[in-house]
């Protein structure tokens, strides 16, 4: 699937030949093409009871399966980088092949050989849509920090270093700022930190916008599954509202099947490399949500400094108890992932946190 073309290729029950066929980017043309597939079947005298399609995960997202799926189609998304492929130094790669391969992978899939490749949970609507508010504030305030670093480097290089660019009369101290040497700002430098500044407000008063509007929504609807698991998640000392809602709507909510699968999706487990006598690890996996990575293991460091009684903090303790700072480095990546799966049994099946302190409810 690309932006100008779809390649589809197709096994016909009762016709030998294998079709494929290159649409444009039409959902209405492949299911077209499916049902003229389907047709052939049956005049070959073929007996179809399902229509069975799969494409990989990509930029497209997965409206076309949902849609595929509201027609009577059954559609399954592959995760791209469970699909084998030859490990030649070059290998021929076209789209034909690719189409080839996902296709066999595909078809052991269906025979009940998961090992062919694996296959990724298609979100509804409302699951994808949930996730955008936290999605654009990570991007807003990852812009926030990009202008004001800007802002106090342009200020650096003339020896001016007490600015602060986030304050509501900023635009004002600008107009009084003197460089060492007693001159006013270049008008050009001046110019640009106004421009910077206005940005800056801009996308502020967006990030407060979306936490407002995630504070409603929390107050309207406390019952519904996501907000009653952030406003319990938020219970906990040391997590707060932000780190709650990302957590639920990343992961928390998911049907997981049990914790090494929590652990799988946040990318904290090991990949061993072991071969003969050779064993040694290679640190992290990386290999699931990357939003949630990153945001365990800060977690998990504010985790040791609010909740030092609890059952988690002390057993970090107990093995880190050298001081050094390899074994710290290595354990509190342990920690987090011991930490995320506790708080997934604390939000769907109400376990409880042994010696965490709570807030009280409300």
């Amino acid at each position: 699937m690309s932006q100008s073309s779809w390649l589809v290729g197709g096994v016909v029950p009762g016709i030998e030949r294998q079709p494929c066929k290159k649409l444009e980017p039409s959902p209405e043309r492949l299911l077209a093409v499916l049902h003229r597939w389907r047709d052939e079947a049956v005049r070959a005298g073929g007996n179809v009871t399902r229509i069975a399609l799969a494409f990989e995960a990509g930029r497209d997202g997965f409206w076309l399966a949902r849609w595929l799926a509201a027609r009577g189609v059954e559609a399954h998304v592959i995760h791209p980088s469970s699909v084998a492929v030859s490990r030649e130094h070059r290998r021929a790669k076209t789209d034909r092949l690719d189409t080839e391969l996902l296709k066999r992978g595909f078809l052991g899939w269906l025979r009940g050989e998961r090992g062919h490749c694996s296959m990724v949970r298609v979100p509804t609507l409302a699951e994808e849509d949930a996730k955008r508010p936290n999605r654009e504030r990570e991007c807003l305030v990852k812009e926030r920090t990009r202008l004001v670093n800007r802002m106090k480097g342009a200020l650096a290089r003339l020896g001016i270093r007490n600015f602060r660019p986030t304050l509501r009369n900023a635009a004002e101290h600008l107009a009084g700022l003197y460089t060492p040497e007693g001159s006013p700002l270049p008008p050009n430098v001046a110019a640009e930190l106004a421009r910077d500044i206005a940005r800056l407000g801009l996308v502020i008063g967006q990030i407060k916008q979306i936490e407002e509007a995630r504070r409603r929504r929390l107050e309207e609807q406390p019952e519904s599954s996501p907000h009653a698991m952030v406003r319990l998640l938020a219970r906990v000392v040391g997590i707060g509202t932000e780190t709650a809602d990302m957590l639920v709507n990343e992961v928390l909510s998911r049907p997981l099947r049990d914790r090494r699968a929590v652990a799988r999706y946040a990318g904290l487990t090991g990949a061993p490399d072991e071969s003969g006598a050779k064993r040694r690890e290679q640190g992290l996996a990386k290999a699931g949500n990357a939003r949630v990575r990153r945001g365990m293991i800060p977690l998990a460091w504010r985790f040791l400094r609010f909740q030092k009684n609890s059952a988690l903090a002390r057993w970090y303790q107990a093995r880190t108890a050298d001081r050094r700072a390899g074994t710290r480095k290595t354990m509190i990546v342990a920690l987090a992932r011991k930490l995320l799966i506790a708080l997934w049994r604390f939000v769907t099946t109400g376990e409880t946190l042994e010696g965490v302190v709570l807030r009280p409810a409300g």
